[in-house]
């Protein structure tokens, strides 16, 4: 995974089980409405991938607290979808480094997601040479802000009560770039290698920039980009994100 794990005992992850909802923004990608779903072959919404990696962070973030949010990281990888209304069962597994949780819902195939999270990500790495993108500020608020998880379902008080941003937000603001920059029509999230390097406030700024560092033609067309997320001057999160970013 390329992630640094730290062994130093910590309160173990227990499971978590919450019904899956889209939130409104997602609509923005026809996938996470019934008909774009539908249109793709799908029975009905997709949920967002953010959405499941906010979930699968639960059990991680009341186990370790603050400090995973300061310095610790997960790879996520989205391997059948996540419906809109579906029962989600975030199950606990310790493979052995770090924990891996696994998103569990009624469909006969599972996990439908799963994420390996390590106490510390390791330093931000360089961004790879590629296809730079144009950079972004986002106000991180509203949706970018401390209430993303419990607008989905995340019910963990943390977020409001610090007034720090949900950690879902990485993830979805490295979404916003391929969805404004690098898409064709409906796309799918399919993975992303997230490491923390600092909490952020809410109601502050993020400077997002990326770069498109691999275009691969694979079950539709997928591209993986490197993304660093910037808030007064420091990086707070470092992706290595890829999407499914044309379905044709």
């Amino acid at each position: 995974m390329g992630i640094v794990n730290d062994r130093t005992p910590q309160l173990r992850p227990v499971d978590w089980v919450v019904r899956a909802r889209n939130l409104p923004e997602h609509a923005r990608n026809a996938i996470h409405t019934d008909a774009g779903a539908q249109a793709a072959g799908f029975p009905r919404a997709l949920v967002a991938g953010v959405t499941t990696y906010a979930y699968l962070t639960h059990p991680i973030v009341t186990a370790w607290g603050t400090e995973w949010l300061e310095r610790g990281g997960a790879e996520v990888r989205f391997r059948r979808p996540v419906f809109d209304g579906d029962e989600v069962r975030c199950a606990v597994a310790a493979p052995g480094d770090g924990v891996e949780v696994h998103a569990i819902t009624a469909e006969l195939e599972q996990p439908r997601a799963t994420m390996q999270a390590v106490r510390s990500g390791g330093a931000v790495p360089p961004l790879r040479n590629g296809e730079s993108l144009l950079p972004i500020e986002v106000a991180l608020d509203g949706e970018w802000g401390s209430d993303y998880g419990w607008r989905a379902g995340d019910d963990l008080g943390l977020y409001r009560d610090l007034g720090i941003v949900h950690p879902a937000v990485w993830p979805a603001l490295a979404n916003q770039v391929v969805h404004a920059q690098v898409a064709r029509g409906s796309w799918i999230h399919i993975r992303s290698i997230v490491r923390h390097h600092a909490v952020a406030a809410a109601g502050r700024t993020a400077l997002v920039q990326a770069r498109v560092v691999e275009r691969v033609v694979r079950s539709g067309e997928r591209a993986t980009l490197d993304v660093h997320i910037t808030v007064d001057d420091v990086v707070v999160a470092s992706l290595e994100h890829e999407a499914i970013v044309s379905l044709a």
